[in-house]
């Protein structure tokens, strides 16, 4: 079965909590009609991530749902380099990789550059991959079976310890005003990333939706901890999937 994330331990008993007495009630055999739970202190008001579905896609509150669809319905062209990441598992980095391979070294100018070379398709839609420089590579953050997909394109897969994207992805949405939850902790945030309801879905359904594909031909997965401790040996990896004349 799929990794989950441990929850924290439940809180110990207390008095005038009511699933606190059922429970306690129920451990010593009370057959007694059990107490509406009124005063629960396992219920919390706890503070959501802003998101939404389009098409079956979750993704963004804020993204446009014409602009989110009309990425879904993208048709790939046969040059078609797709950078998959659940976010913060190292899509800017392995975005910047794949920059300098196809552009020998040289780096974008300024981030307009970089936004038109490397487009993120559920933000800026299909039109977007279709005036892309090519070569190059665009970005997305759909798990395998909601990107759009070609037997002839290539796609770029890079996953990162559960716990490092949680964290890190917790401070960009606390600090994006785009999501508005400037006040959010980290507990709160946590119980959402493990249920999934953040942006983008759940992190485990989309580990294992490129995973099952990692040995096809048109994939090329790899982890962030790979990229961090030989750099050297991953970016070869990468201009090898991408063409040997690239190397």
């Amino acid at each position: 079965g799929r990794r989950r994330l441990h929850r924290r331990p439940p809180h110990a008993y207390r008095r005038g909590c009511a699933l606190c007495r059922n429970k306690a009630a129920a451990a010593v055999g009370d057959k007694r009609q059990k107490d509406t739970p009124k005063n629960n202190c396992h219920i919390k008001t706890m503070q959501r991530v802003p998101y939404k579905y389009v098409d079956g896609y979750c993704c963004n509150g804020f993204f446009h749902g014409d602009i989110v669809r009309s990425a879904l319905n993208y048709k790939p062209r046969h040059d078609d380099v797709f950078i998959a990441t659940y976010p913060k598992c190292g899509t800017t980095w392995v975005q910047f990789i794949v920059h300098g391979i196809f552009n020998r070294g040289a780096f974008p100018k300024d981030a307009v550059e970089f936004m038109l070379a490397s487009p993120f398709i559920e933000m800026l839609g299909a039109e977007a991959a279709l005036k892309m420089p090519r070569p190059g590579a665009i970005k997305t953050h759909m798990p395998f079976h909601k990107v759009p997909y070609s037997k002839e394109a290539k796609y770029i897969t890079v996953t990162r310890n559960p716990f490092d994207v949680c964290v890190s992805f917790y401070h960009h949405t606390k600090e994006k005003p785009s999501y508005n939850v400037p006040t959010m902790t980290f507990d709160d945030y946590f119980e959402n990333f493990v249920q999934g309801t953040v942006s983008f879905g759940d992190y485990f359904d989309h580990l294992l939706s490129w995973y099952e594909h990692k040995d096809d031909p048109n994939v090329l997965f790899l982890t962030y901890e790979q990229l961090k401790s030989d750099a050297r040996t991953q970016v070869l990896r990468i201009a090898d999937f991408l063409g040997p004349d690239l190397r």
